[in-house]
């Protein structure tokens, strides 16, 4: 019997309307610095940029639904991460041959079948997964908000076993073998944290934190230098 995960990515919630915040590199610049350099550019333009982001009601049910659809296997590990790409590792890890991914992005690399030959990332962790023959079949359930569209993939959809089912739509009593939750940072805004890590308590079974710092967001307290240190970012 095959062995598959389940991969739930933050921004799979959040609203940005058509601005894209995101990046695909990930640290401290991009995951904490940029939100404050975004902050202050708006605030000079009289704006505030905590407005043009909202968070789906959807996540308050969700554990529910997901656990309707899916069995998940006793002693089933838990990973929680900043970054996606963990997933790549994961699945090899856990020898599974199927991914179920709720995201706002499909991550099979962005840029054509050239995007696969960089080293795994947010952006790619996917793609590489089929290119290196580690699964299957995956399965990409796009959040309310997404941009995306399956045809935007046509080149791996051609190659590969990529579906986009809704949520509705997936076989009941899916074996689930291991869990990841991702917040990218790079791409969720860290005023979104708080919920965040309610989000992965509400599930109710322990997990692991592997890589996730705790993004410290208090705009009200930033002094003259603290902005001068972040513009710079």
């Amino acid at each position: 019997m095959g062995r598959s995960l389940l991969s739930i990515d933050w921004d799979y919630f959040i609203y940005s309307g058509d601005k894209n915040f995101g990046s695909y590199i990930e640290n401290k610049r991009t995951i904490i610095d940029l939100w404050y350099k975004r902050y202050i550019l708006f605030k000079k333009k009289g704006k505030d940029i905590t407005k043009y982001f909202s968070l789906s009601g959807d996540v308050e049910k969700f554990w529910d639904l997901i656990k309707g659809k899916f069995n998940f296997m006793k002693g089933i590990k838990i990973y929680v991460s900043d970054s996606h790409s963990l997933s790549y590792s994961l699945a090899i890890d856990n020898n599974c041959d199927t991914v179920y991914l709720f995201d706002s992005h499909a991550d099979l690399g962005y840029g054509g079948l050239q995007s696969l030959d960089f080293e795994v990332n947010c952006a790619n962790w996917l793609g590489k997964l089929f290119r290196d023959n580690k699964i299957d079949k995956a399965y990409v359930i796009y959040g309310p908000f997404t941009l995306e569209d399956p045809c935007d993939f046509d080149f791996m959809n051609k190659l590969y076993n990529i579906n986009y089912p809704k949520l509705e739509d997936l076989d009941i009593d899916t074996d689930i073998s291991v869990i990841h939750i991702a917040r990218s940072g790079a791409w969720t805004p860290p005023w979104y944290d708080e919920d965040f890590f309610k989000f992965t308590n509400n599930f109710g079974l322990p997990y692991i934190m592997v890589d996730c710092p705790i993004r410290r967001w208090d705009p009200g307290r930033l002094s003259f230098s603290d902005e001068i240190y972040y513009m710079m970012a």
